[in-house]
């Protein structure tokens, strides 16, 4: 037997662990298709998006999953390496079709020219369960930039993607 008050906590942080590791990238990957990496996550025809990262330079809300597309596609077609760690969560608060995950995470950002940036980020979703599928509605990731020994240490202690 299914244990109801616990199913949608369990599958909604799957998701969200699922989603961080979809924006890693290893220097051999083809381009980064937004649709066909991230596309599961989000509701493509949602009128209430509300999509926002504070590591967009010109801090805009995206309001639909094609707008939040267009803005980091491109982004992560220009980086070489991404890889992400896990800091803490995923937590989620689930109430009937809508639910909310938070976690935080450490971002190694690497630009074809070799430039490292190191984020810390704290990233919280909100997901609206459609058709028996839980999909992002709205996100809310604020960083802050992390010295390189301070990123290496974190890189080396906190966990990554299963294997």
């Amino acid at each position: 037997m299914t244990d109801r008050t616990t199913e949608p906590t369990s599958a909604v942080a799957a998701a969200h662990l699922r989603w961080l590791w979809g924006w890693d990238r290893a220097a051999d990957d083809p381009p980064f298709d937004f649709r066909a990496i991230q596309g599961e996550f989000y509701d493509w025809t949602a009128e209430d998006a509300l999509l926002y990262d504070d590591a967009d330079p010109e801090h805009r809300v995206a309001r639909s999953a094609e707008e939040y597309r267009a803005l980091w596609e491109p982004v992560f077609n220009r980086l070489t390496i991404a890889e992400h760690r896990l800091a803490d969560g995923p937590h989620v608060l689930a109430s009937g079709d809508l639910a909310v995950s938070r976690l935080v995470f450490v971002a190694r950002l690497v630009a074809a020219d070799g430039t490292e940036t190191g984020l810390r980020a704290t990233n919280s979703l909100t997901w609206r369960r459609l058709a028996g599928k839980w999909q992002i509605t709205w996100d809310h990731t604020s960083s802050t930039t992390l010295d390189s020994a301070t990123l290496a240490d974190l890189m080396a202690a906190l966990p990554g993607p299963p294997d």
